[in-house]
Formats: C-alpha cells, sequence, structure tokens
C-alpha cells in the first residue's frame, strides 16, 4: 500500500529548505548578530612564503597589532608554494566569515600569471581586499667577486653573466629579465624559492647577480658584501639614495613589491570594517611604524579598492613589457 506525505510533512519540509536556503544566504535574522560579534576566536593570517623573509615579517607585525584590537590572537601561519599561489587559493576557498586572511603579494596578482597556466594564476576579483599595507623595493646586486661596480659594468661585460631571482613569476624574475633584454644582456637565470637563497648565491659567487627585495639585502650591502646597482623603483629609494634607477639609467622597468590583506569573496561588510579599522589602528603605532622604518619599507596604506584598481593596472604594463621583449617568465621559449 503506497503512503502519500501528509500536508504537514510537505509544509515542514519547504520550511527546512526555506531555512537552508536563507542560510545560505546570510540572510537568516541571526546572522547579522553573529557579524556583531566577530572576531568569534582566532583569526588566521596565512602567508605563502617561507617563514623569516619580508612577507612573513610583516604578516607577524601587523596580526601583532590588529589581534589587540580585535580582542583575538591572529596566529600567522606559513605555507609556502607556488609563489603564494597554494596558500591564496586555500584561502580563497574558506568560509567568508573573516576568520581567515592571506597575506596578498602584488607580484602573485600581476606578474605570476604572465608564468604559470590560467588555472594556476590567482585573480585578484576573487578576493575581497581589505587594506594595502607597504611598497619594497627590488635593488640588483653584484657578488664582490663579479667586478661589476655599476650596471655600465654589466651591459659592457660582453660575455653570458649568471644571476639568481627569487622564483618563477615574481617581480625579481620580471624585473631582472626586462632589464638585460632592453640593455642586451646575455645571461642564465637560476631562480631560487625567496630572497634569502638568492642572496646566499651571491654572497657565495656561485651566481654574479641577484634581484632581491631590499630589506633582505640591505644588511650585507651596508657590510660591502654585496654591492647595489640599480633598483627598480619609480624614484630612488630613501633608503638607498646613492643607487640610481632603472629608470634613471635608461630602462623602463618600474617593478616593486606591494602587499595587501585580503580575506574569502562575499566577507560581510562589517566583519571587512572591523578588519580595516584594526589594521588602520595598526598603522598608527610607533611599533608598527619603526618596524616599517627598520624593514626598509615603505608605508602604502591605502583602501582595498586603490589596491585593485593600481594592481589591474601594473598587470596591464606588465603583461605589454613581456608581449614587447617577447619574454617567457614560464621558461617555455
Amino acid at each position: 500500500m503506497m503512503h502519500f506525505p501528509t500536508r504537514r510533512t510537505v509544509l515542514g519540509a519547504a520550511s527546512a529548505l526555506t531555512l537552508l536556503a536563507l542560510t545560505a544566504c546570510g540572510n537568516v535574522a541571526g546572522g547579522k548578530a553573529d557579524s556583531a560579534k566577530y572576531p568569534s576566536g582566532p583569526v588566521n593570517f596565512t602567508v605563502g612564503q617561507a617563514a623569516g623573509g619580508s612577507t612573513d615579517l610583516i604578516a607577524r607585525a601587523l596580526a601583532e597589532g590588529a589581534s589587540k584590537s580585535l580582542g583575538q590572537p591572529m596566529p600567522v601561519v606559513n605555507k609556502p608554494g607556488a609563489n603564494g599561489a597554494l596558500a591564496t587559493k586555500e584561502v580563497a576557498g574558506k568560509p567568508a566569515d573573516g576568520q581567515e586572511l592571506v597575506l596578498l603579494t602584488a607580484s602573485l596578482i600581476t606578474i605570476t600569471p604572465l608564468a604559470v597556466s590560467q588555472d594556476e594564476a590567482v585573480n585578484i576579483d576573487d578576493l575581497d581586499i581589505i587594506a594595502g599595507l607597504s611598497q619594497d623595493d627590488y635593488v640588483l646586486v653584484a657578488s664582490t667577486q663579479s667586478g661589476f661596480k655599476t650596471f655600465d659594468d654589466v651591459a659592457g661585460a660582453g660575455r653570458n653573466v649568471t644571476f639568481g631571482t627569487t622564483g618563477v613569476g615574481t617581480g625579481s624574475q620580471l624585473a631582472q629579465t626586462v632589464l638585460f633584454k632592453q640593455a642586451d644582456v646575455k645571461g642564465t637565470d637560476i631562480p631560487f624559492d625567496s630572497g634569502k637563497p638568492a642572496l646566499t648565491a651571491v654572497l657565495g659567487n656561485q651566481v654574479e647577480l641577484a634581484t632581491i627585495q631590499l630589506g633582505e639585502a640591505m644588511p650585507q650591502i651596508e657590510a660591502g658584501k654585496v654591492a647595489p646597482l640599480l633598483v627598480f623603483s619609480e624614484e630612488r629609494n630613501s633608503f638607498l639614495q646613492d643607487t640610481p634607477t632603472a629608470k634613471e639609467a635608461g630602462y623602463d622597468v618600474p617593478v616593486a613589491q606591494y602587499r595587501a590583506v585580503a580575506a574569502p569573496k562575499g566577507t560581510p561588510a562589517d566583519v571587512k570594517e572591523k578588519l580595516l579599522a584594526a589594521f588602520q589602528d595598526t598603522f598608527k603605532t610607533e611599533a608598527y611604524k619603526e618596524f616599517n622604518k627598520k624593514n626598509l619599507l615603505t608605508p602604502k596604506e591605502i583602501s582595498g579598492e586603490e589596491v585593485v584598481a593600481e594592481w589591474k593596472e601594473y598587470a596591464a604594463k606588465y603583461k605589454e613589457l613581456v608581449e614587447k621583449y617577447d619574454i617567457s617568465l614560464s621558461g617555455t621559449k
């Protein structure tokens, strides 16, 4: 004998489905109350680079200040790999409740897509950008045994030179490769996983040149163990005023590293406001200002909307340069 559902059963099932749909959309009456209680626990701050590098240090300085404003711990979680793509994609797939954040590097958005497949690339539109943080300039350094004192020495060497980069699809690789193309310098590109091993290779003369973020290179520059040849910022870096820019030397290579804080797409507006307020409080502290100064970082504490606009502009510029000089950052040409 067949049993048909009663009217009460049908209505009950429909109500349950409606509640589920509303919950998925964040429209349940309790959703706003949950946002008001944010954060509900530790706010994980993921970094797609190894501990000890510039990106990691920035995350830790920022987390220390923001955790005080939010009243919850902000543990930094390092998940290096693929210039931060693996970590960023993982965070982008987390619930959009503000409990998971990622420190985003501009190179991942503006340069890495030129070196990897579309599936591997990270799209900035898949994230909510909370705030921009700082600018970290790249400097081309030479080993003391290379004999290079200026970039003119490199351009006039008339031989193959060895150079290290901080990885495939990074600002280091783009800046150095475009520079060498424009200056008609022949060289062998040796990619490393980050700035530290690239700098170590220069110190040991395993490579003659490397383009590294200034904060990582400066101690060895000051110690006279490597020679700074060029910086790749639009203007001379205030921490290295005697070193010319690539543009001053006649090369169109404006490349710098920028960083921002991002959350999964769809994070509630009031949660983003709380996060932004916590970061802005941190920016104002003497401890964070001193951190930037110590690590040779230029503050670029702009809005998320400004970050998106600027990074998309840089992405277009870099794509134009790569196409103009027929450069393959993936090494497939």
